[in-house]
C-alpha cells in the first residue's frame, strides 16, 4: 500500500474533538444548533484513495468522488461563485452557512499530545482569540536536521478588534511585548494594520511549558489577503499544512478558495507533465518567491524541499480532493505497487488555462493583466473590453467563471511563467522585507538578533547539508 493512503477513519476521528460528543450532537455542531466549543473542529476527512487510485489508468473521477473526496459539485460551484470580504462579512457567520464537510481537507492530524497542548496554549490568553493555527518545525517535521532541539512554536492568531486585543494581552502579559506597549495598545495595533502585511509578532514567549512566537492579525486582513492575495504573508502560509486550532467559517471559505487559487498558479508555472511531488514543491515555493531572507543567507536554502519531503502525505491530504474536481488534470500514471510517485498532466488549451487566468486571485491578477496590457501591446483602454466586465472587480470578487479573450492571450504567450513568477515576487518581496523591519520595534532589537542568529544557522546548516 502507497505511503500516501491515510489511516482509516477511526483512527483519524481521535483527531479531532467533536469526536468526543455524541452523533446526534454532532450532527447538530455541524447544522448550526449546538454552539461548538472554540477549538472544535468537523467531522474527520475519511479517506484520499479517490485521488491516487479510482483515476489510475482511466483518467477519470469515480462515481462516488464527490463524496469521500469532501468537496462535492455542489461545494465547487459555492466556490466559484462571487466571494468578497463584505460577503463573508455579513453573510457568512456559522458553520451551517456552508456545504456540509465542506473544507475538512484543510485539518491536518498531528500528535494528540502535542494538539492538545497547542490548544490548551491559547486558553493562556484573555483576549479573545476567534481563529488560530500553529506551523512550522515545531508542529511538522522538515527533516533531522530541525529535530535536534525542540524549536520555538508559531502561531498565529485571528482576533477581530485588534486595538481590544492588544489592550487586554498588554495588561496580562506586558513582558510579551517590546518598548511599543509603554505607547498604548493604540500604537500597538496601528503598527500592526498600517505598517506591513498587518501582523503583529512577539517572539520568544515562555506560556505552557513552550517557547512560542505568535503573531497577531485581523479576521478581516486575514480574509482578504485569502482572497485576493494582497501580500501573500499569510495565504502563503496556508498553502502549505498548518495546524489549525480554532476554526472560523469565514476563514474556512476563504482559505478553500486560497488552496483552488495556489493550485492554479502552480499548473501556470508547471510544463504539461509534471509529478505530484514537483506539484508540492511549486506550491510550497510560492510563498518564498522574492521573500529577502532567501537572498541574505538569512533562511535554508534547501527549506522547500525539507517542507515537502518530510510533509508529502499532508499535502495530499490538503490538495488531493481538490485537484479530483478540476477538470483540466489528469493522472497519466498512478501507484503500481512499486512506485509512489505519481505523474499528472494539465490540459494545456488556451481556453482552459485562459479559464484560470481569469479566476486568479484579484489583487494578483491585476499584476499580471498590468504586465500583460504591456507586453501585448493592448492599450488600456482597450483591456476592459478585451478581459470582460470583471477585470476591475473588487477585492476578492470573480464575477466570471470563462476567461475572455485577453486571458486566452495571456494563457498562449511563451512567457507566462516568468511573468507568473515576477507577479509572485512583486507581491512577496515588500511585505515581507517591510515586516523584518518592523520585527525590530514590535519583538525589540536583543530578540531579533537572536531571531536572525537562529536562521542564519539554519541556513549555514542547509549549505553544509549540500556539500
Amino acid at each position: 500500500m502507497s505511503s500516501l493512503i491515510f489511516k482509516s477513519s477511526r483512527s483519524a476521528a481521535r483527531d479531532f474533538p467533536i469526536a468526543r460528543i455524541s452523533l446526534t450532537e454532532g450532527k447538530r455542531f455541524m447544522m448550526g444548533s449546538v454552539t461548538p466549543d472554540p477549538g472544535s473542529q468537523p467531522p474527520p476527512f475519511t479517506g484520499f484513495t479517490n485521488f491516487s487510485r479510482s483515476r489510475i489508468g482511466s483518467g477519470k473521477s469515480s462515481s462516488n468522488a464527490d463524496h469521500v473526496s469532501g468537496i462535492s459539485g455542489t461545494d465547487r460551484s459555492f466556490l466559484e461563485g462571487e466571494i468578497t470580504h463584505e460577503k463573508l462579512t455579513k453573510e457568512i457567520t456559522m458553520f451551517s452557512q456552508l456545504p456540509e464537510n465542506f473544507g475538512v481537507n484543510q485539518h491536518i492530524p498531528i500528535d494528540n499530545e502535542l494538539k492538545e497542548r497547542l490548544r490548551s496554549t491559547l486558553w493562556k490568553f484573555k483576549a479573545p482569540i476567534r481563529f488560530a493555527f500553529a506551523y512550522g518545525s515545531g508542529v511538522f517535521s522538515q527533516g533531522q536536521s530541525y529535530q535536534k532541539s525542540m524549536p520555538q512554536v508559531d502561531l498565529i492568531f485571528g482576533v477581530t478588534y485588534t486595538q481590544h486585543w492588544h489592550s487586554l494581552n498588554i495588561s496580562q502579559y506586558p513582558d510579551h511585548y517590546s518598548f511599543l506597549r509603554r505607547l498604548g495598545s493604540g500604537a500597538v495595533s496601528y503598527v500592526q494594520d498600517n505598517i506591513g502585511p498587518g501582523v503583529y509578532f512577539n517572539p520568544y514567549v515562555e506560556i505552557n511549558g513552550m517557547t512560542v512566537k505568535y503573531g497577531v492579525v485581523s479576521i478581516d486582513t486575514l480574509c482578504r489577503d485569502l482572497l485576493s492575495w494582497d501580500t501573500l504573508y499569510l495565504s502563503g502560509r496556508l498553502h502549505k499544512p498548518v495546524k489549525i486550532l480554532r476554526d472560523d467559517p469565514r476563514i474556512r471559505l476563504a482559505n478553500q478558495r486560497n488552496l483552488f487559487s495556489v493550485i492554479r498558479v502552480a499548473l501556470l508555472l508547471l510544463p504539461e507533465k509534471f509529478t505530484e511531488q514537483e506539484l508540492y514543491h511549486t506550491i510550497a515555493s510560492i510563498s518564498y518567491m522574492g521573500d529577502p531572507r532567501m537572498n541574505v543567507a538569512a533562511e535554508n536554502p534547501n527549506k522547500v524541499k525539507n517542507i515537502v519531503d518530510n510533509q508529502k502525505q499532508h499535502f495530499h491530504r490538503l490538495y488531493a480532493p481538490l485537484i479530483d474536481t478540476l477538470p483540466n488534470i489528469e493522472i497519466a500514471r498512478g501507484y503500481d505497487g512499486v512506485s509512489d510517485t505519481v505523474t499528472l498532466v494539465q490540459d494545456m488549451d488556451p481556453l482552459r488555462r485562459g479559464n484560470m487566468v481569469a479566476r486568479l486571485p484579484s489583487s494578483f491578477r491585476k499584476k499580471l493583466y498590468a504586465r500583460y496590457t504591456t507586453i501585448l501591446g493592448v492599450d488600456p483602454a482597450t483591456t476592459q473590453g478585451l478581459s470582460g466586465p470583471s477585470s476591475d472587480a473588487s477585492e476578492g470578487t470573480i464575477n466570471r467563471t470563462e476567461g475572455s479573450k485577453f486571458d486566452q492571450l495571456i494563457s498562449e504567450n511563451p512567457d507566462l511563467r516568468i511573468e507568473v513568477a515576477r507577479a509572485i515576487q512583486h507581491t512577496v518581496s515588500w511585505p515581507s522585507f517591510v515586516q523584518s523591519l518592523k520585527g525590530l520595534a514590535t519583538a525589540g532589537v536583543s530578540k531579533s538578533v537572536k531571531y536572525l542568529g537562529e536562521k542564519s544557522s539554519k541556513w549555514r546548516a542547509g549549505k553544509q547539508r549540500e556539500s
